[in-house]
């Protein structure tokens, strides 16, 4: 009987000092995406992103009304030019048409390569902050906002890492 008694005060002993230890945790979560969008250095490679994303669609309209404007002088060509003169012309606005495609999607490539580096370059120096944060601040965990189902406000550290980041990195350059 006393091996019994024994037995169970062990039991609830560890279950007690168990749940006391997973209490004092401290787990904060951020929103990355938040920081990136809302931070200075973000706001500024942002802004470039969407020029350039507007300097390339701009370039297409302007293609595609070139490339309309020569179509509708070839149809009306049609009845004056010869077969063959009519269908070279057709060949090289294919051609034209072939190589300006080419030219934009090696314009995107290298925005979506820009903004993959840049946001690259943002999670290492936003995770040098965090890292030093959590160390700083005895945090056993810091999860990104994404993972998270429900949590309280309280340990949203979100607009903490967006001040310190913002008063740590003025900018964010693509290697």
């Amino acid at each position: 009987m006393l091996k019994k008694i024994n037995f169970f005060l062990i039991i609830i002993f560890t279950f007690f000092v168990n749940s006391y230890s997973f209490s004092e945790s401290k787990i904060l979560f951020i929103d990355i995406e938040y920081i990136y969008f809302n931070s200075n250095a973000g706001k500024i490679v942002n802004k470039k992103i969407e020029s350039e994303t507007q300097k390339i669609k701009n370039e297409l309209s302007d293609y595609k009304k070139k490339i309309q404007d020569e179509n509708d002088k070839l149809v009306n060509q049609k009845n004056i030019l010869s077969q063959e003169e009519l269908q070279k012309k057709s060949i090289e606005l294919k051609k034209q048409i072939r190589e300006y495609d080419e030219i934009i999607s090696k314009k995107n490539k290298q925005l979506i390569k820009y903004r993959n580096a840049t946001k690259n370059e943002f999670t290492k120096k936003l995770s040098k902050i965090v890292q030093e944060y959590a160390s700083n601040n005895s945090i056993a965990m810091i999860i990104k906002k994404d993972n998270i189902l429900i949590g309280k406000n309280d340990l949203d550290i979100t607009e903490e890492m967006l001040n310190l980041f913002n008063k740590d990195i003025k900018s964010i350059e693509a290697n």
